[in-house]
């Protein structure tokens, strides 16, 4: 039996329609819909002997900066060969609907940014976003780098900081990492003070990102889930819509009459 299309409740395209400070949040659902391997999944050919908890350290760089910087540059090689989805062309559709809108997001990768979103508020840093490992200054990928697409992978030895001759960091933020303070108090200043929160693809269980679309909520924002599973935000969000967010996006922005 052919699933029923997803209905999308008039009220809350009254309520998007109205709509005048959005916050757009992301999660790996959002990537994953554009072939992009979760974190954990990203583990094959030459990564599969490794755990993706082990190698995600300031330690794991420093005993085996080749290994770690090999898997960072082999993980921004997948993202490089994929495109964005109409989720992520749909949130960069809505900023132009709307009077302001802040798009924070979990994934590292740069889809978004491809979509035509600025100004994304990447909480969990970007494998585009490189900076030396000692003086944390932002560094940019050699011309000439190993960046290939390749089924095993291999070891790449980073390139060297300009500044300080240090080895240059995947900018990710690691286990054991605060998330960026500029990005962190920026989502929550956002969550705090909108009318809308809109929670996409996330699992709603990676803490401290987790909180925000509960300070929305306490905010009287009105808090919406999009995605295919059930999570801990279903009792509190004020509407769940199940479904792909490649699928849904689209259809809530035609709901809403954009």
């Amino acid at each position: 039996m052919t699933p029923a299309p997803l209905s999308i409740p008039p009220a809350l395209a009254d309520t998007l329609a109205r709509a005048v400070n959005v916050v757009v949040f992301t999660g790996a659902g959002v990537s994953a819909e554009s072939g992009i391997a979760t974190f954990r999944d990203a583990l094959t050919g030459l990564w599969s002997r490794f755990d993706a908890s082990a190698l995600a350290t300031p330690e794991a760089f420093a005993a085996q900066p080749d290994i770690v910087w090999g898997w960072y540059e082999w993980r921004r090689a997948q993202v490089d060969g994929t495109e964005p989805n109409a989720a992520h062309h749909a949130i960069a559709a809505l900023a132009g609907h709307v009077p302001a809108l802040t798009l924070i997001t979990q994934n590292v990768d740069n889809l978004h940014e491809r979509a035509g979103s600025a100004q994304v508020v990447h909480l969990h840093g970007s494998l585009h976003a490189p900076r030396c490992s000692r003086c944390a200054r932002p560094a940019a990928f050699p011309a000439d780098d190993a960046h290939v697409i390749a089924d095993e992978g291999r070891a790449i030895a980073p390139p060297a900081c300009a500044h300080c001759g240090a080895p240059i960091r995947p900018g990710v933020v690691w286990f054991g990492e605060s998330l960026p303070t500029d990005a962190w108090q920026a989502a929550q200043a956002a969550a705090e003070h909108c009318d809308l929160f809109l929670c996409i693809g996330t699992s709603a269980l990676v803490y401290p990102a987790a909180q925000l679309p509960l300070h929305a909520l306490r905010a009287g924002a009105t808090v919406v889930q999009v995605n295919p599973a059930a999570t801990s935000l279903d009792g509190q969000a004020h509407y769940n819509l199940r479904g792909a967010a490649a699928e849904v996006m689209p259809r809530l922005l035609e709901a809403a009459g954009f």
